[in-house]
């Protein structure tokens, strides 16, 4: 059940997270904020983070006494999570089939992820496990994307680059390790009461991205993001090579021209649009 083309995917893609991890906790601070008002961490807790990133949930975790550990498939993530909360324990591991009720902090009482659910092979499969290691009662919460068209993240200046590929990528099977896997409301009910999970709730969970931090209007933030992608990377790996170094450089000022268009009150911004989930093992 390895999930091998996640676990290649995020061994690349995981240095534009790492490299511009305070931009992306600027961005996504909304989420991060709704995911700490209800998963109810504190002095204690026994916290696993599944997809934890560059440390982001693990250090909010640390910060009010509770007892953390993370979980990614990233090498690059688990080295920034661990430089980043030293106190936490990190584990380089697929949450899918790795047994975790032997982990630092099991059986957890708690389990947390922003973003970091979605990629499993087999996600019934995931969530039992991760199941598996909590007591009873344990609170799970965590933030996933709703669809595409909601979310102007995955299409705001990048779509200026992927008109211009030989091939657009087709959009994946809705149910697909990635993203938009649980766009589904009722598909993440299923898979989770399936997994022996309780009192399941999807509520929305409607918030604004933000770039830039003062003066910064924040075109460079996003083009760090855009670029930073499996699209992204994608298409400069095809287009620097078919256009040109100059063209290329044309086409990213296209994307500028574009993202200044979003520029409202001295940022760029668009809506994000993600469903928050609790539930109880």
């Amino acid at each position: 059940m390895v999930n091998e083309e996640m676990r290649t995917t995020w061994t690349g893609g995981a240095c534009a997270w790492v490299e511009h991890q305070q931009m992306f906790d600027r961005v996504y601070s909304p989420v991060t904020a709704a995911i700490l008002a209800v998963a109810d961490l504190g002095p204690r807790r026994r916290v696993l983070d599944i997809g934890c990133g560059t440390g982001t949930l693990l250090e909010a975790a640390g910060a009010v006494g509770a007892v953390a550990t993370g979980v990614d498939i990233s090498p690059a993530m688990t080295e920034a999570a661990s430089h980043r909360v030293p106190t936490a324990s990190v584990l380089l591991a697929d949450a899918q089939d790795t047994d975790l009720s032997g982990a630092p902090g099991a059986p957890f009482d708690r389990v947390v992820s922003r973003f970091g659910v979605m990629f499993f092979e087999d996600a019934t499969a995931a969530f039992a496990n991760i199941r598996r290691a909590c007591e009873d009662g344990a609170r799970l919460t965590f933030a996933c994307w709703r669809a595409v068209a909601e979310n102007p993240t995955f299409t705001l200046g990048t779509t200026v680059l992927t008109t211009h590929l030989a091939a657009p990528p087709a959009p994946p099977r809705a149910d697909a390790p990635g993203p938009m896997a649980f766009a589904d409301p009722a598909y993440v009910r299923r898979l989770l009461e399936a997994a022996g999970w309780a009192e399941i709730d999807v509520v929305p969970l409607d918030f604004e991205c933000i770039y830039g931090a003062d003066d910064d209007d924040g075109v460079e933030d996003r083009m760090d993001l855009i670029l930073g992608t499996t699209t992204g990377r994608a298409a400069a790996a095809e287009l620097v090579p078919r256009l040109g170094p100059d063209a290329w450089a044309g086409l990213l000022e296209d994307v500028r021209a574009e993202l200044r268009l979003n520029i409202v009150d001295g940022h760029v911004r668009h809506p994000g649009a993600c469903w928050l989930v609790t539930a109880q093992a």
